[in-house]
């Protein structure tokens, strides 16, 4: 079927598809769908890091677009996907509803040892005149002991060519966040 532009509302009864067609099977993918009443909220992870405890987690691209609360009791790694093309443009946020415990970190791991790097810039939640931080190294972004609640992290894959990876990485806190 051939392009066809409207001009006023469309409507539908059951909804919509986006979809693509392999040209080498024929296998239809649904790419998007629009059910009777789409849901344009974000989601909301309360479970998966607000345990508590020591927790260790690989985040997927099906979680893309997915806020994360943070209960910082315990030592909390967040291992980023493998590395992969499809992982260009995914974006997870993160909030700490409990702060980071003495002797604890949050940390967020980059696939691939010394392949992979963060783009951070990271800004101190109380401010100072060397605000904020540029670091453009490192495969291990870290909040430290003491971060306080409401601390902020957002994470988006800019590159991944399934070899090497470039994620930028946005993070206010007291402490501030560290890249190594």
């Amino acid at each position: 079927m051939g392009t066809t532009t409207f001009n006023g509302p469309v409507r539908s009864e059951n909804g919509f598809k986006s979809i693509t067609i392999a040209a080498s099977t024929g296998v239809v993918t649904n790419e998007a769908v629009y059910d009777t009443r789409p849901n344009f909220r974000q989601t909301v992870d309360s479970s998966t890091f607000n345990t508590g405890g020591a927790v260790t987690d690989t985040l997927t691209v099906q979680e893309s677009g997915t806020l994360f609360e943070v209960d910082g009791t315990g030592n909390i790694v967040v291992n980023m996907p493998a590395l992969s093309t499809a992982n260009v443009g995914t974006t997870y946020e993160f909030i700490v509803t409990t702060a980071v415990g003495a002797g604890t970190t949050v940390t967020f791991v980059l696939p691939g040892s010394l392949v992979s790097n963060w783009f951070l810039m990271a800004q101190l939640e109380s401010g100072t005149a060397a605000n904020p931080a540029s670091d453009v190294a490192g495969d291990t972004l870290t909040l430290a002991a003491a971060t306080a609640v409401n601390g902020r992290v957002k994470l988006t894959c800019v590159s991944d060519d399934g070899t090497n990876s470039t994620w930028k990485a946005e993070t206010l806190s007291t402490p501030i966040a560290t890249s190594a």
